[in-house]
């Protein structure tokens, strides 16, 4: 999907500005722990499925949105794994500058819909299931910290620890 309409009409009235948007990440396996990524078409790098949440949309509703309109497959989002904000300035080959509080997602297939990935979009060259002993080349930064997140989480979870992962530096003024 293209730029959503929102951002376009901040655009009109900030130009380049860096602009503060909230981004979902999900982390998608299948029935054999495949997890499910895109070969971005801007960068060509295999990534996890992100994206954008729309204003008044709950995220987790964007998690399931965007998996389905990028890659086809029907999700349920079932454990928020991080919260993180990103420490870099984007800058897009239009001028546009961005920096996310991304949403990490773990979810799972919804087996009452459709569960065999395809390309649904402009924004991925391909898209499939890959074992995590497997994983296409080159994986995005980006999808490596993630996934990161994603198996700590699961660790901290199989021994009865499961809570997002957020960081906090401690950094808050007294009054």
């Amino acid at each position: 999907m293209s730029t959503p309409d929102f951002i376009l009409e901040l655009r009109k009235h900030i130009g380049h500005m860096p602009l503060w948007l909230i981004g979902i990440t999900a982390y998608v396996t299948d029935g054999d722990g495949r997890v499910l990524l895109g070969r971005r078409l801007d960068t060509g790098e295999w990534a996890l499925v992100y994206g954008i949440n729309e204003p008044a949309e709950d995220p987790a509703d964007t998690v399931a949105r965007e998996v389905r309109e990028e890659t086809g497959v029907d999700v349920i989002p079932t454990d928020l794994v991080s919260v993180k904000a990103s420490t870099r300035m984007v800058t897009y080959a239009n001028g546009d500058q961005t920096q996310y509080l991304d949403l990490t997602y773990l979810c799972r297939l919804d087996p009452s819909g459709n569960t065999e990935p395809f390309v649904g979009d402009d924004e991925n060259l391909g898209v499939g299931f890959f074992p995590l002993d497997q994983l296409p080349a080159p994986l995005a930064q980006s999808t490596v910290e993630r996934m990161t997140y994603v198996r700590e989480y699961l660790l901290n979870r199989a021994h009865g620890d499961a809570h997002a992962q957020f960081t906090f530096r401690g950094e808050i003024e007294h009054l």
